[in-house]
């Protein structure tokens, strides 16, 4: 049946404990154990390793698709669940924090940069002197304990030097930027594209060579006055963007390059 650390164990049919239950946990340990990172095994497989009904194989595989660890679909060989994709919705004023809670996975962050800093082209782009100082923050976003995104703001530092005290490990910017420092974000530009990541922004997100990004730029402003410059990389295997549209309200996007909005007429898809 296989060694300890490894392969199927035998079920005890001397036990309490229901013939699926088991295989249900020991299947929990070998995924665990990185056991089936190429191929999760079928049914037929299963009947033959644990020496049971292809009733009870089913019943532990129901209830792996329940938590959402194996897709076993009528008809298809079971397999290891993908990653939950991260949605952004368009058009609004979203928290990453927020949006890998929203999708049932475990927000942390390992910060690898919190300091106060020049940079020019920032403080420019926050309407502000290039010698101004600012505080920088760069984060390494983890969802579920696998890398998501590699998140860079910069705020003028007069505002933003409280949060030099914060734990951003498990936290929001923006909740932090409004207890600690009295503002937060009310409206906002973003220009999102597709980008190849850099060696090094891959040995970070844990992407191979042929995995394109997102590449998030955001401009946030308090009310009249700039106040965040953001500069977020997303691994694009686990993100999406997404648009609502009615046909009341129809379809608005901003085309890159364009000057100006254009809308799509209400009843109509956009081209």
């Amino acid at each position: 049946m296989g060694t300890a650390g490894s392969g199927a164990r035998p079920v005890d049919r001397s036990s309490a404990l229901p013939l699926w239950a088991q295989v249900h946990t020991d299947l929990g340990r070998r995924l665990a154990a990185g056991e089936f990172q190429r191929v999760f095994p079928g049914e037929l497989a299963l009947v033959a390793e644990y020496g049971v009904s292809r009733h009870t194989v089913r019943e532990a595989l129901r209830r792996l698709r329940a938590e959402g660890v194996v897709v076993a679909e009528r008809g298809r060989a079971p397999r290891l669940a993908e990653p939950a994709e991260i949605e952004q919705p368009l058009g609004a004023l979203y928290s990453l924090f927020a949006s890998v809670e929203a999708a049932g996975q475990h927000q942390r962050s390992v910060v690898r940069v919190l300091d106060v800093r020049a940079d020019g082209v920032v403080a420019a782009r926050l309407g502000l002197e290039e010698s101004t100082p600012l505080l920088h923050l760069e984060r390494l976003r983890l969802a579920d304990e696998e890398p998501l995104a590699l998140d860079r703001v910069w705020l003028p530092e007069r505002i933003g030097r409280p949060l030099l005290d914060a734990d951003f490990a498990h936290t929001a910017l923006y909740d932090e930027l409004s207890a600690r420092c009295g503002v937060r974000p009310t409206a906002g530009r973003e220009h999102i594209r597709a980008v190849v990541p850099t060696s090094a922004e891959r040995r970070l997100l844990g992407v191979e060579p042929g995995v394109a990004a997102f590449a998030i730029d955001r401009l946030a402003s308090h009310g009249a006055r700039p106040l965040e410059w953001r500069r977020t990389l997303v691994r694009g295997d686990r993100f999406a963007v997404v648009a609502q549209f009615s046909a009341r309200a129809g379809y608005e996007l901003t085309v890159a390059g364009a000057p100006r909005r254009r809308r799509v007429a209400a009843g109509r898809a956009p081209a």
